[in-house]
């Protein structure tokens, strides 16, 4: 990013912040949703994906390893009311939400199944399209992405073979630009438990992202760890402004809201395409 101009550089620290607070606002979406802003500032995949691939890992990380110590919280303060119930002769029922895992193990393995290999061939297909035909794909993905927030039809299926496809098919489209998580997310809502599911999102992420860092590395692509002494603390801004915001992004969470989105998206990609075709 050295060859970048000053007004490039602070609308790309901008854009970071925006990804902190999507990534830990919605629990998804750090990427797709600021992606496309990128590519708008310089039409180069290969100079965005390694720091977003690392504040994915560091953050995603850290989001859940907070979950799971709240979890063992929840379970001792459970396990001595009960102690104590049972001490005063009373029995009292456990809860769900505190005793079972924040991460739903048994899906994310039969999941992970299923796109490692869409997922490998996704990031040969990224180190080997030429970039400027790779930006037209992802902003392709993106705006059918947010067709679908705007008519409020989301991807899903009853149908397992579909499912199967369309996880093989996220798998894939995360190899090569990290923008797999609508198709992703479509089919994990369906089968994890609403109080898992974040976190368990957030252990797919951390594994799917660490394979492509390690074909970054394989394939000696700079990683921008020079860049990362400030766009990473841009990232933690956001980070730290999603965390408070993120109950309320949950509350707020209406087909009004994705279709705003849905049209900004819209825009940006025709604007990024009409400058890439």
């Amino acid at each position: 990013m050295d060859a970048l101009s000053t007004t490039q550089l602070v609308l790309i620290g901008l854009i970071f912040v925006w990804s902190g607070i999507v990534r830990s606002g919605l629990g998804f979406g750090g990427a797709v949703l600021s992606l496309p802003f990128f590519l708008l500032v310089a039409d180069d995949p290969l100079l965005f994906l390694p720091p977003i691939a690392i504040h994915l890992l560091v953050f995603s990380g850290w989001i859940t390893w907070q979950s799971h110590r709240k979890n063992q919280q929840a379970r001792r303060e459970q396990a001595q009311a009960q102690t104590n119930a049972q001490a005063n002769g009373h029995a009292t029922a456990a809860t769900p939400t505190q005793t079972a895992s924040n991460v739903d193990w048994g899906f994310l393995k039969r999941a992970l199944k299923i796109m490692i290999v869409p997922k490998i061939i996704g990031v040969i297909g990224l180190l080997t399209i030429e970039p400027r035909l790779m930006t037209v794909i992802i902003f392709g993905i993106v705006l059918v992405y947010a067709i679908g927030y705007v008519i409020n039809r989301p991807v899903r299926s009853q149908h397992p073979w579909v499912e199967r496809g369309l996880l093989m098919l996220g798998g894939y489209v995360s190899g090569t630009s990290l923008t797999g998580a609508p198709l992703i997310i479509s089919i994990f809502a369906r089968h994890v438990a609403k109080h898992q599911l974040r976190d368990t999102l957030f252990v797919l992420w951390f594994i799917l992202v660490t394979i492509k860092m390690i074909s970054f590395v394989a394939a000696g692509v700079d990683l921008q760890l020079k860049a990362q002494l400030w766009a990473f603390p841009c990232a933690l801004v956001g980070h730290l402004i999603g965390q408070r915001l993120h109950q309320r992004l949950v509350a707020a969470e209406t087909p009004q809201f994705f279709r705003l989105l849905g049209l900004a998206l819209i825009v940006i990609s025709l604007v990024g395409l009409s400058g890439t075709i």
